[in-house]
């Protein structure tokens, strides 16, 4: 891999992985007129003649391997608009049923498995987490969330199930802590993610905790940035709810999913493993530095086709645009897929509502002025999140709708994917110009 050929500057965890959320920022659609258009008849109704555009451009000029924008009203099959192949020298086409890496766009499926556990009564929404994780108990908040360990006051209040879904817990995360935190995290094999089997300029190789339970004891020994439910702060939380519904359900984080949540809605290509027989349907990712496109992640030496050391909640899924879609469709369906109940109607209402406690403050954060449900971005009656490759994807209630967009490249915001594809969207509902403020 030539990444010495670039300013190691350049990449940096933080760059890297961070840009998720700027993704989500804008992941949920709210102000799009998407009920303008019946999209089960979209051939008939409207060709998408810019969103085809903004796809030829950024595939014919090699910025990314391929984009695929799948489109769906509640009851129907998704309609799929796509171009390009797996990887830059890959001969086979990206469908509906290509592997990408979701990241964050993991956080929403974690946040939805919390609220079955809440629905049925084993976890409440405003349960201290110390009454499930008891590492939890007594924590303390650093004065200077830049400044020495040492100099810390006790937390004011215990650490809730909502605070965690919420990112308002006052937890830190490897992408965003800085100072002796960081410093911390990474000696103590805190991490948030994984990105490549090849050493990355600026990215330093930290060993993760040996397994779930190892690492949420060890986050519970880190100061937290802030006093619980004061402060809007990205964070490691969608990872510790993994840990609290191992212990919660009885069961490993990732049988969990499989059993209550991939299986009943039929997403048969979503795991934090690929398996060897699945390779071929894998993506590359790509990275965009200095202005090269470069293999990040090749499909073929991929790191998730190795066992994860930590089943991460916020960030370590593969999923098929089919598959997500599957999941978007059973949320618009308030828990139910094809007439099979899969989450409680309640569960689902309350999850993609805005669950941001009323002591909390947006202000100067990726979500100023907007509500957050179970880690999903809350505008008026959508609700989505997104992922530092290029995906995003959200659920309309109001229209109905669900929409997704695949690709793979890192940072995210070495493109400006996100608002060109509003743009595009806009145009094609003959809305040009018009204003939307959606992160």
């Amino acid at each position: 891999m030539a990444f010495r050929n670039f300013d190691d500057a350049a990449l940096s965890r933080r760059s890297l992985l961070r840009g998720s959320a700027l993704l989500a920022a804008g992941a949920t659609l709210s102000g799009l007129p998407l009920g303008q258009v019946a999209l089960a008849n979209v051939p008939q109704s409207n060709d998408w003649s810019a969103i085809r555009a903004m796809i030829n451009e950024y595939v014919g000029s090699g910025k990314v391997a391929n984009m695929l924008v799948a489109l769906g009203e509640a009851s129907h099959d998704p309609y799929a608009i796509a171009r390009g192949e797996l990887g830059l020298g890959s001969s086979v086409t990206a469908n509906m049923d290509s592997l990408y890496r979701i990241y964050s766009m993991t956080k929403p499926i974690t946040g939805m498995a919390t609220m079955m556990l809440i629905d049925e009564g084993k976890i409440g929404l405003d349960q201290p987490v110390a009454e499930i994780l008891p590492a939890f108990a007594e924590m303390r908040v650093l004065v200077d969330p830049e400044g020495s360990l040492d100099n810390t006051v006790p937390a004011n209040q215990p650490i809730t199930i909502r605070h965690v879904l919420t990112h308002t817990a006052g937890l830190g995360y490897d992408i965003t802590a800085k100072g002796p935190l960081l410093k911390a995290y990474q000696a103590n094999g805190i991490t948030s993610g994984q990105l490549s089997r090849f050493p990355i300029p600026g990215i330093p190789n930290v060993k993760s905790a040996p397994g779930l339970a190892a690492w949420a004891d060890r986050l519970a020994t880190m100061p937290l940035i802030a006093q619980p439910a004061t402060k809007w702060s990205y964070s490691a939380g969608m990872d510790l709810l993994g840990r609290i519904i191992e212990v919660a359900s009885g069961q490993s984080f990732d049988t969990f999913l499989q059993e209550r949540l991939f299986g009943p809605c039929g997403m048969t290509s979503t795991w934090f493993q690929v398996p060897e027989s699945e390779k071929t349907r894998l993506t590359d990712n790509l990275g965009i530095v200095m202005g090269a496109t470069i293999p990040f992640d090749p499909a073929g030496m991929s790191i998730f086709l190795d066992r994860p050391p930590i089943l991460w909640g916020g960030s370590g899924l593969v999923s098929s645009p089919r598959d997500y879609d599957r999941f978007l469709r059973m949320l618009l369906g308030y828990g139910k897929l094809e007439g099979k109940r899969v989450m409680g109607e309640l569960a689902v209402r309350v999850g993609t509502s805005n669950l941001l406690p009323k002591t909390v403050s947006t202000e100067g954060s990726w979500v100023s002025g907007q509500g957050m449900g179970a880690a999903g971005r809350v505008t008026s009656n959508t609700f989505g999140w997104g992922g530092a490759a290029g995906t995003l994807a959200a659920v309309d209630y109001k229209n109905e709708l669900r929409m997704g967009l695949f690709t793979q490249y890192m940072p995210a915001d070495a493109l400006p994917v996100r608002d060109r594809f509003i743009a595009a969207m806009l145009e094609d509902l003959g809305e040009a110009g018009r204003d939307v403020i959606i992160g």
